[in-house]
């Protein structure tokens, strides 16, 4: 199947990259849109896109000017005829896709295809629109386009298989990843991304912890190009609530059901940046992607002159070594360090891991009102855990003693999964569910994540960095701690953690 001559219906923001993106693949491009005044607008964007190109010198003059060429811009479907490829990209609205596809049916050739880019519609029903559906596929492009290098590539039930194969050869001809999957709810990306974020507006409407340390759990903690709230932000409050709306409608369950507060800033119009402000007022604090590096007010106290340090209940020396390490900066900021409870000191730390347990080492040494807990996430991270018990002083002196050694911190309460796993874990097990049910590959699942949300290590290397058995002991602890079905473990991961193997490695 030839595809030479492709139509592009509708050109905002995304219908103008995706444009872009087909005129530099060499092929003809039919831009049409419903106004002239709305296709001014989208051939200026195009446009604009090419010569910021040229003045980042990543394309020549005579290469603009190429590709320019080969867009043709219109008002009416009826320039379509000749096109090998239709695609839509109209509002997010059932019922506007589906008449457009009706339209198409009285202007394409018989043998055209006709892709949607929806994010979260079912290409299923939007293809019932079309009195050919087994010509219909979904052909998911991300923003923005031009730089994006993931294609959900989307079949239904009914898609042609030859159809499929010349849209996915299409995307790698255009210089992109396709990752090709059925038609399910948010796909590959967004049905794990979109779970992901609510989990963390969740997490601030708790008071669990502050949006500042809920970003940098994810930035410094995880490694991630932006925090949870902030990248709502940027994709927008009331696009996210619609795509976790239509997730909710098929998957249900707490990590897809959009969290009360997301749908309160959507519906008083806090949409993100777009809107002046979300989560965030804009432009953004600098602490939204980072954090302080030693806390609230650490500069007012001084560090404590003895420290006792004591194991958490999941034996932190066991695996990450978090309590000799913890011993050994200690020291070497020359803080006097015991490990024994009874010995006078100023505060008592309690090393523990990411499935928490620090009540109980601080009630078992009569020390609960010094005791914190410290988690070491990254060399430069950690997480300062806190009780119901844990005075105010001993706060500070820990803030103080954090400070002293260089740490950022990000504050939790002592509960499974403290703040970076509770981030992280349900992520990753969403991901391995996606896997158990045979609906992507691990490498389609982490191809998704790079390449679709600029994650630099995609869900299934960062399950195997973390280790399988890592993963099913904060998710078990964080599934008896709360009884939610999402915390779980997956059989999948629990069989690969039994034979000490990675998933998809």
């Amino acid at each position: 199947m030839d595809i030479r001559e492709v139509g592009v219906i509708g050109l905002g923001t995304m219908g103008a990259g995706i444009a872009e993106v087909f005129a530099r693949g060499g092929l003809a491009v039919t831009a049409v849109e419903a106004d002239a005044a709305a296709l001014d607008r989208g051939m200026a964007a195009l446009n604009g896109s090419l010569a910021r190109a040229v003045s980042r010198g990543r394309l020549s003059g005579d290469e603009q000017a190429r590709i320019a060429a080969r867009v043709s811009p219109g008002t009416a479907l009826g320039s379509l005829a000749g096109a090998d490829l239709v695609v839509e990209v109209v509002p997010e609205r059932l019922a506007i896709k589906r008449q457009v596809l009706a339209d198409l049916d009285r202007i394409c050739r018989p043998d055209a295809v006709i892709a949607t880019n929806t994010s979260s519609l079912s290409v299923t029903a939007i293809a019932a629109g079309s009195a050919r559906p087994g010509r219909v596929v979904g052909m998911h492009f991300f923003n923005p386009a031009p730089v994006m290098a993931l294609v959900e590539v989307v079949t239904t039930v009914l898609t042609d298989q030859a159809v499929a194969q010349a849209v996915t050869d299409l995307a790698r001809h255009l210089g992109k990843t396709p990752v090709r999957v059925a038609d399910r709810a948010g796909f590959v990306a967004n049905a794990l991304l979109l779970p992901y974020l609510n989990h963390a507006v969740r997490l601030l409407e708790t008071g669990y912890a502050t949006r500042e340390d809920i970003d940098a759990a994810a930035t410094v903690g995880i490694g991630l190009p932006m925090g949870p709230l902030a990248l709502l932000d940027l994709i927008g409050l009331d696009t996210s609530l619609a795509i976790l709306e239509v997730l909710d409608r098929e998957f249900g369950g707490t990590r897809c059901t959009p969290a009360p507060l997301l749908r309160r800033l959507a519906a008083a119009g806090r949409t993100g940046r777009k809107g002046g402000g979300g989560f965030y007022d804009y432009p953004p604090p600098a602490s939204a992607t980072g954090g302080s590096p030693d806390g609230d007010n650490a500069d007012q106290h001084l560090p404590p002159g003895t420290v006792t340090l004591i194991d958490g209940g999941e034996a932190a020396d066991d695996g990450d070594g978090a309590g000799s390490e913890l011993a050994g900066l200690i020291a070497a900021a020359g803080v006097n360090l015991t490990r024994n409870p009874v010995h006078a000191s100023d505060l008592v730390v309690v090393a523990t891991g990411p499935a928490g347990g620090v009540l109980g080492p601080a009630l078992a040494a009569a020390r609960a009102a010094d005791a914190v807990g410290l988690h070491l996430v990254t060399p430069s991270l950690a997480e300062l855990v806190t009780t119901p018990l844990a005075s105010a002083a001993a706060l500070a002196s820990a803030r103080a003693l954090l400070a002293r050694l260089g740490l950022r911190v990000v504050r939790c309460p002592d509960r499974p999964g403290l703040l970076v796993g509770a981030l992280l874990y349900p992520h990753l097990r969403d991901a391995v569910v996606m896997v158990a049910d045979g609906y992507a590959s691990p490498a389609d699942v982490d191809a998704a994540m790079t390449l679709g949300c600029g994650y630099p290590r995609g869900p299934m290397r960062l399950l195997a960095e973390a280790g399988p058995r890592q993963a099913v002991g904060v998710l078990a602890a964080m599934h008896a701690g709360y009884g939610d079905p999402a915390f779980a473990p997956p059989p999948l991961l629990t069989e690969f953690a039994a034979a000490g193997l990675a998933l998809g490695r």
